[in-house]
């Protein structure tokens, strides 16, 4: 094999002959990690000092301010971010606009924060369930109005604050600067009190056991009501929170796998979701055991949980007994556990005994009539657990740093400082307020935090990256979410962002105990295609960021100990350098790609390089690369690699004939960001980064020796091209290790692109021992004779492949095999690879992705509000009891809401937050092969009776390649399974309805992943998929099928990857990652006023009005969406 530049040396040497225009610089860990930390802890410091004055100012201005009973509208001037918002209806209509005496403001465009703003004035956001007018909002509006002043001398001080935000406790949010509110697709179920940064603001972690009520009193619509409160309540807890919800009647059971209390994550958190929609009422109420269960629960210390804030949720229809022999054995005298009552639904019991319940427990007593009251019912209970807080008074105003999330209002991935503000008002007793105001938060974008970090001098494969006390990356070059929940942070831990093994377990745990430390490691990484595995040697050093809560850490691989800082004095040799960047130069240079780096403050990015490099060469003419607004060390290495690479074009490309090697290219790749493809044609079927760090053959080729061969990646649909029109190359690459002055450093990879057809014709005759075809002659081998396997001469008894390192085909000596050339081997030959695997030349890796993008999973029609609309039998519309009961009254108000959100009679589900639920984030399990310590020549047979295989596998030195000779198969008895490289998931027809004889067929699979299709022979939708190693969730109603009970379908979802969970998360929790939460706890206050305790409302309707929206309701959910036949349900 050529060596990739033609000679090796040459490369080198032209490094070692421009030694005067660089100097080579070393990167020490420690002290970079030292100054980053500081530089990061300074950054938040200053958005610490101001948000501390914003809070202060709101308790001062609220401790001011006189409450008005007669506010009116009118004379509070605001401007409401809604009120320039264009809504749609689910239908594609405009909606009226609800009149507004919001101010009318200009706005300009700012680039700080990715939108138009104005920065004289303050934006206010009512969440849309909210009545702006009423009296306690008006109030709230009235005295916030101040915190504008506050606002603009803090962006004074400091122009690089970004969202200054106050989150009240009554749900209105004011912040700045002003800016009109992201118009939803749909409904913005925007609150501010549901937001992560809010959430964890506003009180100490939570110890949590929900125990629902599922006696046969609570069948129906009440059960609905339930499994949606559950869902609400869920989303009012944070990853410093820990959970389990039970269902109750004669007996209390877990609705989940989880045992005990478990962490609040997403992951947690969706597993309940999924499983409470599964609850079914039946038997009698015995509250005794709900809340023994839960008090167990709570009282377990062998587990990791919070021990902060315990408390029970208790949702019923209601009941006689109070179980205050439980409380007596439990909770009485210290009250440690508050327990909060939730009556659910219309109905006429006593609700008595749920108040002295919550009274009696230092809790809170609700009622959810309706579906509109669950929303701000579920989340009420913070300001019960915020009075601790409020009475703590400045001990407890500690300023939290939260995860990563998404923000609103577009600046992208964000962490935000947090404050509680507190009522600091008296009554006429002098007892002091103990009502949380709210939360004060100050954003700051990953983005500014990242502009901290080193970046082109650590290398390709050099990082910066940091966590936080749950081990969650802040940082990390694989946090890439590819789908924004807004209602969830974005939690990536370290272990699943890397290859997790027990030295960065152990690294983990020192830097969430907030220690500094060091320490070289030999690891595997996953390749930037996310196609290979490599075997590599990193450095990690860390140290804690101080007063926050994160701790930094650099990883550097040996040969980036080192790196090249350019020194170009000479303005004339710039200009000559610079002049080989001009396109007019590549016909006779070869076309050059510069890596889309910000060089200048000016440059103008673009996702197309033709047009960057213009832009770049537009500003260079009137900036000098010395310029102030520019990164001299970016632009003088972008320049020096420019000259380099073009000596390597003079002095070895343009000497060579690129036909005679079958070389459809030859290129030249540098950490100065530097591409050059020679000869310029080739660069129309160049299809790597032009960035190199991005690229995944530069990653790889600096972290193995020798010369990586990289075939183009085919997933198991792809299908044969025509050769004739399409040339397929094979890019071979290694890297340009320079020493100098014992310094080791890989500044470059230079490498070819082999011309596929021709090269396979090469690689017949290499494997044939015989360098002149034309000696061939007639002569044959075959295995029964004494020659040697020939894969020339016998290409059709014999099987020829070189294999690359991941498992993908290379090359073969079968024409049929060309099209499959980048295709995982087992999709060619399953059999051959297994026998590979099994003979240990690979190894396998196994892991997850918690960032992939999947269709959304709609949920089922059965039980589970928000999805459909109960309707009443003609027997029920018939009975004048009925419309006088609290069922019909329950419908009733169930209906109201409907109106305002009509998507509500709709199989679809509603997309809130300023997001269309079109695809969704999930867990996909990845595999991946590598080769392992197996590195000697190996002989087998694999053994299928009288279709036995024989093969002979041998490692190709100094490449990452292995050369396979087997027999071709003679019949299918040889037949192996597959062995998966891709993510796999398929979809499937559940045939429980399908007419006899139309049998399940699968339907296909989704784009970026593999199809797999199978055979369905019958299906038990509602008792589980009797499937032992998937598991299933119903798809939604297909509205397109036939209406007749026979004809329909249900969609089940397959995911047949780790059962029943991928990860199965029933298994993780019994051995949770090691975390830390928040050092102090705020739950108990010995001056704590319990008397408030709950309420309660009613309401009785109008028979008239009822009758006439039921007649309405009947021939609407009619009309728009016939509901499924119950046979199916």
């Amino acid at each position: 094999m050529q060596e990739p530049c033609f000679e090796i040396s040459v490369c080198a040497h032209i490094y070692n002959e421009n030694r005067n225009l660089f100097e080579v610089k070393e990167n020490v860990p420690r002290k970079l990690v030292e100054k980053v930390a500081g530089d990061i802890e300074s950054l938040l410091a200053k958005k610490v000092r101001a948000l501390k004055r914003l809070a202060n100012a709101a308790e001062k201005f609220q401790k001011a301010h006189h409450w008005q009973d007669n506010i009116r509208e009118e004379d509070i001037e605001y401007y409401d971010s809604k009120a320039d918002t264009e809504y749609d209806d689910p239908d594609g209509e405009e909606v009226e606009r609800e009149k507004s005496n919001s101010l009318k403001l200009e706005f300009t465009d700012d680039a700080n924060f990715k939108t138009k703003v104005n920065y004289s004035y303050a934006a206010v956001q009512i969440p849309t369930d909210i009545y702006k007018g009423s009296t306690v909002i008006l109030n709230e509006l009235n005295w916030t109005q101040a915190l504008e002043d506050v606002f603009i001398e803090n962006r004074k001080e400091d122009p690089s604050l970004l969202w200054q935000v106050f989150g009240s406790a009554t749900g209105v949010t004011r912040y700045y600067p002003a800016t009109p509110w992201r118009a939803p697709n749909k409904i913005d179920l925007y609150d501010v009190r549901r937001r992560p940064w809010y959430i964890q603001g506003a009180s100490s972690p939570k110890d949590m056991v929900i125990i629902v009520d599922v006696s046969g009193s609570v069948s129906g619509l009440t059960l609905k009501l339930m499994k949606t409160s559950v869902y609400e309540m869920l989303d009012t807890l944070s990853d410093d929170d820990y959970v389990n919800v039970a269902s109750f009647n004669e007996k209390a059971k877990p609705v989940s796998c989880f045992k005990h209390l478990v962490q609040a994550n997403i992951r947690n958190k969706k597993v309940f979701k999924e499983d409470v929609q599964g609850m079914v009422a039946k038997g009698t109420t015995d509250y005794k055991a709900g809340f023994e269960y839960a008090f167990d629960q709570l009282q377990n210390s062998n587990i990791t949980r919070a021990n902060c804030n315990k408390m029970i949720m208790m949702f019923t229809d209601g009941g006689e007994d109070r179980v205050q022999d439980v409380f007596e054995k439990y909770n009485w005298p210290n009250k440690t556990v508050r327990v909060f009552t939730f009556s659910v639904g219309q109905h006429n019991y006593d609700v008595t005994p749920l108040q002295w319940m919550a009274c009696a427990n230092k809790g809170y007593y609700f009622e959810i009539p309706s579906i509109g009251a669950i929303r701000i019912n579920t989340q009420e209970y913070l300001d019960v657990l915020g009075r601790p807080m409020v009475l703590a008074g400045n001990r407890a105003k500690q300023v939290q740093w939260t995860n990563v999330y998404q923000d609103a209002l577009g600046l992208g991935l964000v962490v935000t400082g947090t404050l509680p503000v507190f009522n600091l008002t008296e009554d006429s007793s002098d007892r002091k307020n103990q009502l949380i105001l709210g939360v004060m938060g100050i954003d700051v974008a990953l983005n500014d935090i990242k502009r901290l970090t080193p970046r082109y001098n650590l290398g390709a494969n050099g990082y910066v990256f940091a966590i936080d006390l749950n081990g969650y990356v802040l940082l990390h070059p694989n946090l890439q979410p590819q789908i924004i929940n807004f209602r969830e942070p974005v939690t990536l831990d370290f272990l699943d962002a890397e290859l997790e093994d027990e030295n960065k377990e152990e690294i983990r745990r020192s830097m969430i105990d907030g220690n500094d430390g060091q320490r070289f490691i030999k690891t595997l990484i996953k390749s930037l295609d996310e196609q290979y595995i490599d075997e590599v040697f990193r450095t990690y050093t860390w140290a804690p960021i101080k007063s926050t809560n994160y701790s930094l850490g650099l990883v550097l691989p040996p040969y980036s100990t080192y790196y090249i800082q350019a020194n170009l004095s000479d303005q004339i040799l710039q200009v000559k350098y610079f002049e080989y960047l001009l396109p007019n130069s590549f016909e006779s240079e070869g076309h050059v790609f510069i890596a889309p780096r910000e060089y200048c403050k000016d440059l103008d990015l673009s996702d197309n390089n033709t047009e960057f490099l213009e832009n770049f060469i537009a500003l260079m003419e009137k900036v000098t690369p010395d310029s102030k607004q520019c990164d001299n060390f970016l632009l003088h290495n972008l320049i020096l690699d420019t000259g380099i690479t073009q000596q390597l074009v003079e002095r070895v490309w343009k000497d060579q004939d690129l036909n005679t090697y079958s070389l459809l290219a030859v290129f030249a790749a540098t950490d100065g960001g530097i591409t050059r493809v020679f000869p310029n044609k080739a660069a129309d079927d160049w299809e790597e980064e032009p960035e190199p760090f991005n690229a995944s053959f530069y990653r790889r080729s600096l972290d193995n020796k020798g010369y990586i061969f990289k075939p183009p990646y085919r997933d198991a649909g792809y299908r044969e091209l025509d050769l004739e029109n399409n040339t397929i190359g094979i890019l071979v690459s290694t890297a340009v290790e320079l020493s100098i002055g014992g310094k080791t450093l890989k500044p470059a990879v230079v490498g070819v692109k082999l011309d596929l057809e021709a090269w396979a014709e090469k690689f017949k005759v290499l494997a044939s021992n015989r360098t002149d075809r034309d000696q061939l002659g007639s002569r044959r081998c075959d295995p029964l004779t004494s020659c040697e396997m020939d894969c020339e001469a016998n290409n059709k008894d014999l099987i020829c492949v070189l294999i690359d390192d991941g498992g993908f085909l290379v090359l073969s000596n079968q024409e049929d095999h060309w099209y499959q050339v980048g295709k995982f081997f087992s999709e060619v030959d399953a059999n051959l690879m297994s026998a590979l695997y099994n003979n240990s030349f690979y190894a396998r890796k196994e892991s997850y992705d918690f960032q992939s993008v999947c269709a959304p999973e709609a949920q089922s029609n059965t039980g589970a509000a928000p999805r459909g609309v109960f309707v009443p039998t003609v027997a029920d519309l018939l009975s004048l009891a009925w419309w006088t009961s609290a069922a019909a009254w329950s419908l009733f108000q169930q209906f109201l809401y409907g109106l305002t959100y009509s998507s509500w009679f709709q199989t679809e589900e509603v997309a809130g937050d300023s997001m269309e639920a079109r695809e969704t984030s999930c867990i996909m399990k990845q595999t991946q092969y590598y080769f392992s310590t197996v590195n000697a020549t190996y002989n087998a047979i694999i053994d299928c009776g009288n279709c036995s295989r024989l093969f002979h596998a041998q490692r190709l030195a100094n490449t990452n390649l292995l050369f396979v000779v087997a027999d071709k198969p003679l019949c299918s008895q040889c037949e192996s399974v597959k062995l998966l490289q891709a993510e796999v998931r398929g979809i499937l027809w559940c045939p429980s309805c399908v007419p006899p004889g139309h049998g399940g067929r699968a339907v296909g699979g989704q784009a970026g992943s593999v199809g797999q299709g199978r055979e369905v022979r019958s299906c038990e939708v509602w008792q589980g998929w009797k499937e032992p190693a998937c598991g299933h969730s119903v798809r939604g109603w297909p509205w397109g099928a036939p209406r007749a009970p026979t004809a329909l379908s249900l969609v089940v979802s397959l995911t047949c990857k780790a059962p029943p969970r991928d990860p199965n998360q029933c298994e993780l929790v019994d051995r949770p990652r090691y975390r830390k939460g928040p050092h102090i706890c705020f739950d108990y206050n010995a001056t704590e006023d319990t008397s408030d305790c709950g309420r309660g409302a009613s309401f009785a309707p109008s028979l008239g009005v009822l009758l006439s929206l039921q007649l309405l309701l009947l021939y609407s959910s009619a009309s728009r969406h016939p509901l499924p036949p119950a046979a199916c349900l």
